[in-house]
């Protein structure tokens, strides 16, 4: 489940990155003078960068309380089971 999850975090992360890049080409000409760009490309870098470090954090602390997390859910999984059978 842990790998799972680090790897849907990973692609939302490589999503953004790819739909920031995109709206930046794709609006570029819509800009009216360079320093509209200039305030539009930084506020995107903000943005990636906040999204990505968040992220980032999220899988830390994913991994430090991997096991008390993924464990309930281990636990509540075996016990639906048990009910069914």
């Amino acid at each position: 489940m842990h790998k799972r999850d680090v790897l849907v975090a990973w692609a939302f992360v490589i999503g953004l990155w790819f739909a920031i890049i995109f709206v930046a080409i794709a609006t570029w000409n819509l800009a009216p003078d360079s320093a509209a760009r200039t305030i539009l490309l930084g506020a995107g870098a903000v943005v990636l960068l906040f999204n990505t470090a968040a992220i980032l954090a999220m899988l830390k602390h994913y991994r430090e309380d991997r096991d008390f997390m993924y464990g309930l859910d281990i636990k509540f999984l075996d016990e639906a089971r048990g009910l069914k059978r």
